[in-house]
């Protein structure tokens, strides 16, 4: 400490970031400040009521810093920087809690496709709030467009063409200009500009229908008046003329929960839940806005429940981003306050349902611990060919894709379901033994008692104890380590949900794959 101490009279009085390393060199935290000096001591100099703050020191061997021009630039900085290199001790949000984006493909014929990252090569639109509305949104454009789906071109056209679901550029049935003057369309109606879109069909069906040209005249009026079916569906009256975002938060034992809706023109358009430790989260919702807003759509006005840390330089920062004024509001009173208090009813409508299903669970299963983290894995096969495994891994009822995995069975040939369970359940926790890494507090295995045996074994060669249970498909019965007769959980119960959803997600992943190793063998 006294090194460290030595350390802090070397900082700048300057803006800019401040990184702190452990002995490895890692980095534990990058913040920003006005001072960097007077923040940094501020570090050591005080008591700290939350919990991550003292532990954080405790891991501190080495400061660095980068001056900035100003706490704005230093702001900016900060958050690409966490955005980089993750640190362990910055509020973190995971590629899955991003919204996804609709994807214009960069080929002689496009398609549209979702993706949650972006790059130079291809077109991009979003994101999007729901994946629900981005779905249709592909689906809509498709058939109205007739635009390809097959991720090659193939030589022959196939029943989508057959069933005029398809232009099939595959064998010449329309021209590239064509195609592409059909994808323009497509991103009008992306970009909700459908007034434009309208405008132009309509244009281009009395252009056909005075070139005599009644088979394409027929296509764009049957285009309009899907359009126009669609438009008077979505129709609703605006009451604002700017977005909003509306964001609140709930504390429950060990986690906080943040729910963010989005408000377009008035209307309740998506919602989007994350949930922290409270040990990282520290009380700030600084932390989340400035990380989300690093790759989310910046609204015109931010609505959330309390003051801020540095809220007039965030406004600045966002403001920085968007190259728009953007507005940070905390409502006392009237409509935006009516919109919190939604926020606030969803939020704890989400925590009892999920923490009561987990309590319950606990309870029917008898668990020593309450099973927020759950880790469930399942294996497929085709025959004694291509046997794979998958993990899936949930956390206070939510899946957390960033920690799925998937597996090549290695240590036998020939078809077993038991040994494939029995390596894949071993091969993951002598990892994780290995690393040092904590364990979930409850497995699940897709099977009946000889792949629950097959699990346990696994753990006992490991000299690892962790609950475990196994679920049957049929009758859903569910098997446990502690009692000799199955368990039957009524079946409208959330804790049956919980573990049915998480069972057919771990089904799910394997499913896919295994598909997906067929498909490159073939």
């Amino acid at each position: 400490m006294s090194t460290i101490k030595q350390k802090l009279s070397d900082l700048p009085q300057k803006p800019g970031c401040y990184f702190f390393k452990d002995k490895t060199g890692k980095i534990l935290y990058i913040g920003k400040a006005n001072d960097i000096r007077k923040r940094v001591m501020s570090y050591f100099n005080k008591t700290h009521d939350d919990l991550k703050t003292p532990q954080l020191i405790k891991e501190i061997f080495n400061i660095q810093f980068l001056i900035s021009k100003s706490e704005v630039e230093a702001l900016l900085t900060e958050s690409r920087l966490i955005k980089k290199h993750q640190p362990k001790y910055n509020l973190q949000l995971k590629a899955g809690e991003r919204y996804a984006y609709i994807k214009v493909t960069d080929e002689k014929f496009p398609r549209l496709e979702t993706s949650r990252d972006m790059s130079k090569k291809h077109k991009y639109f979003g994101p999007f709030a729901s994946a629900a509305t981005r779905k249709e949104l592909i689906y809509i454009c498709n058939s109205l467009f007739k635009l390809r789906v097959c991720p090659r071109l193939p030589k022959r056209a196939c029943l989508l063409y057959h069933i005029k679901q398809c232009s099939a550029p595959c064998i010449g049935k329309i021209s590239e200009d064509d195609y592409q003057s059909n994808i323009k369309k497509a991103e009008l109606l992306i970009k909700g500009d459908t007034k434009k879109l309208i405008s132009k069909l309509v244009k281009e069906m009395k252009r056909c229908s005075d070139n005599m040209q009644y088979e394409l005249a027929k296509i764009r009026r049957d285009q309009l008046m899907a359009l126009q079916n669609i438009t008077e569906k979505q129709k609703i009256r605006l009451q604002k003329k700017y977005d909003q975002d509306v964001i609140n938060y709930l504390k429950i034992p060990k986690n906080i929960i943040i729910q963010l809706f989005n408000v377009n023109r008035g209307v309740i358009s998506g919602r989007k839940e994350f949930r922290f430790s409270q040990k990282g989260f520290s009380n700030k919702l600084n932390d989340f806005v400035t990380q989300y807003y690093l790759t989310a759509d910046i609204p015109e006005e931010i609505i959330i429940p309390e003051q801020i840390e540095d809220q007039e330089l965030i406004q600045k920062y966002l403001s920085k981003v968007k190259k728009k004024k953007i507005t940070i509001t905390i409502p006392k009173i009237g409509e935006k306050k009516n919109l919190l208090n939604i926020v606030k009813t969803n939020l704890l409508a989400s925590a009892e349902q999920k923490d009561s299903a987990l309590v319950d669970l606990q309870n029917k299963l008898s668990l020593p611990t309450l099973p927020r983290v759950i880790e469930a894995f399942d294996v497929s096969n085709l025959g004694a060919n291509q046997v794979v495994g998958s993990m899936v891994h949930f956390a206070d009822g939510m899946s957390d894709k960033n920690n799925y995995r998937r597996f090549k069975i290695k240590t036998f040939e020939g078809q077993s379901d038991f040994d494939a369970m029995r390596e894949i359940v071993y091969r993951r926790y002598y990892r994780l033994k290995k690393e040092r890494a904590k364990y979930p507090d409850l497995i699940l295995v897709d099977g009946g008692k000889a792949q629950l045996t097959a699990a346990t074994s696994a753990l006992i060669e490991l000299g690892i104890q962790i609950p475990t249970i196994a679920i049957a498909k049929r009758l859903e019965e569910i098997y446990t380590t502690n009692r000799q007769n199955s368990v039957h959980l009524p079946r409208s119960s959330d804790s049956l949900r919980l573990i049915q959803k998480i069972r057919d997600e771990a089904h799910r992943f394997a499913i896919k794959y295994h598909r997906l190793l067929r498909s490159k063998h073939m």
